[in-house]
């Protein structure tokens, strides 16, 4: 009798083990292959990371992550979110930006800032198509948002490209965005958000794998191919994944991540990354 209770017992510890489900450190998308869909007349979204993605659940300060496309003639929706802060990176063609009572044109290069609960659309007046990146970061309860009267807006070649202290010289970074203490950045505006970067390779280059006790971090690969590192072994760096351009990765907390570029000669990768702030406190 005991023994028949006791396989029964590890029958059932069995079944269980194998219906529980282990959140992920990491997840990984490639851009191209993801399905858009409808966001608005004439734009569609496609859903990367966050609202509207598998495993929305395992992102918790990051809101949304994706792509926007805008073919002529289309434009999003009307939005104010009170509790998430937006940021956009142009990545193809041009675009009008309704910011408040402002309508402000930007184009290929151009990144901008949407407080939380700042009015704005996205239209499409030209006659090619319009593709950006869109982010969205939750805001904490009780966080006094004051909502710039201009829309913070710059463009990625007017960001010079330099070393990291920490980081190896075979990698140039182009600070675009920090938080609104930030000294080194080119428009310093986020709660959340900590840092929106570009990383350009040399051949062989590295950020050496790393991790961040308390922030979550994405890389979308644009251009070369290299590997990325995500997740560790026994040695912190031994998960490598051949990336692509068009390969995106989101980091969970303390996650291991970094990347190493492809050592063909001339060959270049161009990695744009966003960390933001784990806005909830730690349990």
């Amino acid at each position: 009798m005991k023994m028949l209770l006791v396989v029964a017992a590890c029958a059932a510890a069995s079944l269980w083990a194998e219906e529980r489900a282990v959140d992920p450190t990491f997840l990984r998308r490639h851009v191209p292959s993801l399905e858009a869909k409808p966001c608005g007349d004439g734009c569609r979204y496609k859903a990367i990371f966050g609202e509207g993605a598998p495993d929305a659940g395992i992102v918790k300060g990051i809101a949304r992550y994706g792509g926007l496309i805008l073919e002529p003639g289309g434009a999003t929706a009307p939005a104010e979110v009170p509790g998430e802060e937006r940021v956009y990176v142009i990545l193809e063609g041009s675009a009008s930006v309704r910011y408040g009572k402002q309508s402000v044109p930007v184009k290929r290069g151009d990144f901008f800032y949407i407080a939380a609960g700042a009015p704005h659309s996205l239209s499409n007046p030209s006659t090619t198509r319009c593709r950006a990146i869109e982010m969205g970061f939750r805001i904490p309860p009780g966080v006094r948002i004051q909502v710039p009267e201009t829309l913070p807006l710059a463009n990625i070649d007017d960001v010079p490209k330099q070393t990291v202290a920490g980081h190896p010289p075979t990698t140039l970074y182009q600070l675009l965005m920090g938080d609104r203490e930030s000294k080194r950045d080119k428009i310093a505006a986020a709660y959340v958000l900590t840092s929106l970067f570009i990383m350009e390779f040399a051949p062989g280059g590295t950020n050496f794998p790393h991790h961040h006790e308390e922030e979550e971090e994405i890389y979308l690969v644009l251009d070369g191919n290299g590997d990325m590192v995500a997740g560790s072994g026994m040695d912190g760096v031994e998960a490598r994944f051949p990336a692509k351009a068009g390969d995106a990765y989101f980091f969970r907390l303390n996650c291991t991540v970094g990347f190493y570029s492809s050592s063909e000669p001339g060959s270049k990768a161009r990695i744009l990354a966003a960390r933001s702030r784990f806005p909830f406190p730690k349990r």
